[in-house]
């Protein structure tokens, strides 16, 4: 396994992979124009023994001087179960400390999966008004039933 920050011919799996959970309703569609906007928000989590195809994926949004959220954090079926979800958001919490961010927030339908990387659940009105300016754009808003968390780094 390889996991690196995602590159341009990496898109297409990416946008795969977030769609086809997002069909089962367990994150939010994103489109290609999107992810091409938001490159450098990702990591990928690669298998090298079959095509280096792409396995996994998650980002890290930057979203004022101290706060940023996990987003988009899909492993794919066959992978789950193997920490693969977990190393792809240690690695965003260790570039969020390197850029100096304080707090990472999630929404989530998963909140056990982040409460056992130490995330703490919060009142989703606690985030600051800046951080839902993407959920604007959501086809759930304003009746979002995703699970905040924080973590402070």
């Amino acid at each position: 396994m390889l996991l690196r920050k995602a590159i341009i011919k990496d898109i297409t799996s990416i946008h795969n992979i977030l769609n086809h959970f997002a069909k089962e309703d367990l994150l939010l569609p994103r489109s290609l124009s999107e992810l091409y906007d938001h490159l450098r928000d990702y990591f990928v989590q690669e298998d090298e023994d079959h095509n280096k195809s792409i396995i996994g994926v998650c980002g890290l949004r930057i979203c004022w001087e101290d706060l940023a959220e996990i987003k988009s954090l899909a492993v794919i079926k066959d992978w789950q179960g193997q920490g693969l979800g977990a190393q792809l958001v240690l690695r965003c919490l260790d570039e969020g400390r390197s850029l100096g961010i304080k707090k990472v927030f999630t929404l989530t339908y998963s909140p056990v999966f982040f409460n056992n990387l130490g995330f703490k659940e919060i009142a989703k009105e606690t985030l600051p008004h800046k951080v839902w300016a993407e959920c604007l754009n959501c086809p759930k808003f304003p009746k979002c039933d995703e699970i905040a968390l924080m973590l402070d780094l």
